[in-house]
């Protein structure tokens, strides 16, 4: 009896050692939550923070990966705008001060204020969530409006130009989109590193018939449509897939699709930059990127970099 004690004790010992190993270590336990919305499709829950794997991550009271902020610009203040999807939000794998919206921030304190009159403060808010395509977005700004920025920046890749309509179907149901915090860090451990199995579900959303890539570019036409009744500026940047930048290239449908964004912004009269050709005139540019989409932190300082430049000749 007295040696079944020891070992019950030693297992719950290793198991609550394990535990807050998980937790203090990893972040495991407390991931970020997500919430449903009819028009959004799904949001972070607002007021969140977390520290994965060593990344801080906080989300304010508008579901933005940015610090709070007061709805209307303070005086003096140069409010910038950052919308998109993962790459802008920079996930677990990216510290708050290390995603686009904190490097486009520092970029800008090293900057203004030389040759122009100085700023009291510089906020580069960052709303974006993973998977969040065009039509998410338009929908997020028709509900929270742009927060008197004076730019508008708004990140796609080449994916988002295919991006079905806003759903909730993940939520709660897809362990990357949890609804709720879990029980136990080893209970999310277990289920991360176990075999992913995408709602059933989904398969209906993956199935949007239509011209996709239209029904994308009109609601980039919408964003327009919204900066348009502001002095904002509107900046519309688009990252290509490392397999676009080196071999094999772009698919015939995805140049297709590049075509018909390039002749719609042309039209349109919206400001565009393409990270294809920026990217290909790298030696290595695979080290722009963490995996086949998500950038590293050399990639992100790529970006930074040019739309840091855009922002100081508009600004």
């Amino acid at each position: 009896m007295k040696l079944l004690l020891i070992i019950v004790a030693v297992l719950i010992g290793l198991f609550l050692l394990l535990e807050v190993g998980l937790r203090l270590f990893w972040g495991f336990g407390n991931p970020l939550i997500y919430i449903a919305d009819e028009k959004i499709g799904y949001l972070l829950a607002p007021n969140q923070k977390t520290k994965r794997f060593g990344n801080r991550i906080s989300i304010n009271e508008y579901s933005m990966r940015s610090a709070a902020i007061a709805k209307q610009r303070p005086p003096s203040t140069l409010r910038v705008f950052l919308l998109g999807d993962s790459i802008v939000n920079g996930g677990w794998w990216t510290d708050q001060e290390q995603t686009l919206s904190g490097l486009i921030a520092n970029q800008l304190k090293t900057h203004t204020g030389k040759e122009k009159a100085p700023l009291e403060k510089i906020e580069v808010i960052n709303a974006s969530a993973n998977s969040w395509g065009p039509r998410n977005e338009v929908a997020y700004l028709q509900r929270f409006g742009i927060f008197e920025s004076q730019a508008l920046v708004v990140v796609i890749n080449t994916d988002d130009l295919f991006g079905t309509a806003p759903t909730s179907v993940p939520v709660g149901r897809d362990r990357f989109y949890p609804s709720q915090k879990p029980p136990l860090a080893i209970v999310e451990a277990i289920t991360r590193f176990s075999r992913y199995q995408p709602p059933a579900e989904m398969a209906a959303v993956n199935a949007e018939k239509g011209d996709r890539v239209g029904f994308n570019l009109e609601a980039i036409g919408k964003i327009q449509e919204i900066v348009k009744q502001t002095d904002t500026q509107f900046l519309l940047v688009m990252t290509p897939l490392l397999r676009e930048v080196s071999n094999p290239g772009p698919r015939d449908y995805e140049i297709k699709a590049r075509d018909r964004l390039i002749e719609f912004t042309k039209e349109q009269q919206i400001t565009y930059i393409d990270f294809l050709p920026i990217f290909k005139e790298t030696e290595t540019p695979e080290t722009l990127y963490r995996d086949h989409i998500h950038l590293s932190p050399e990639g992100n300082k790529k970006v930074t970099e040019v739309i840091s430049q855009w922002l100081l000749v508009v600004g």
